[in-house]
């Protein structure tokens, strides 16, 4: 079963249920959780690169503070179960990219998270990162969907 579950998170309500299940999973087979919050950079422009670099500069920090907020979420919930953790924060303009590197790079044998399940225009236009790392990865991916219950699809 799986030993070592990467589990990105945006600090949404459902990526809560795909960090649940990977922590009661990880528990179940005496594995380990890695958490992972990917903070996206300022949206770079040339006219940003030396206009705005103080504006920049403070962007990128709220982003890293938030993204290491959602992976204590991930740290609280193995610490509850018992189940070992590592909490990482990375920065980067491609999420599912970083998902996919990370998840290679560390090991890992399966990835939890969580599908918004944007349709039409919305999809069109902002892509679904979990599309792009069912695409990029042999590795199993569990994903959830809004309305789905607990249970792993």
């Amino acid at each position: 079963m799986f030993k070592t579950i990467l589990v990105p998170t945006d600090g949404s309500p459902l990526a809560d249920q795909a960090i649940n299940a990977a922590v009661q999973c990880a528990r179940e087979t005496g594995g380990r959780v890695i958490g992972l919050s990917v903070a996206e950079p300022y949206p770079f422009t040339p006219l940003s690169a030396s206009t705005f670099s103080e504006e920049r500069a403070l962007y990128d920090e709220r982003a890293r503070e938030v993204a290491q907020e959602h992976v204590r979420k991930i740290e609280a919930a193995a610490h509850v179960l018992g189940v070992p953790c590592k909490a990482l924060v990375t920065q980067s303009f491609s999420p599912s990219d970083e998902i996919v590197e990370t998840a290679e790079r560390l090991g890992c044998d399966a990835i939890f998270m969580a599908s918004h399940g944007r349709k039409g225009l919305g999809r069109l236009f902002i892509g679904s990162e979990t599309q792009k790392v069912l695409a990029a990865t042999a590795i199993p991916v569990m994903v959830f969907r809004q309305g789905d219950s607990d249970a792993i699809r």
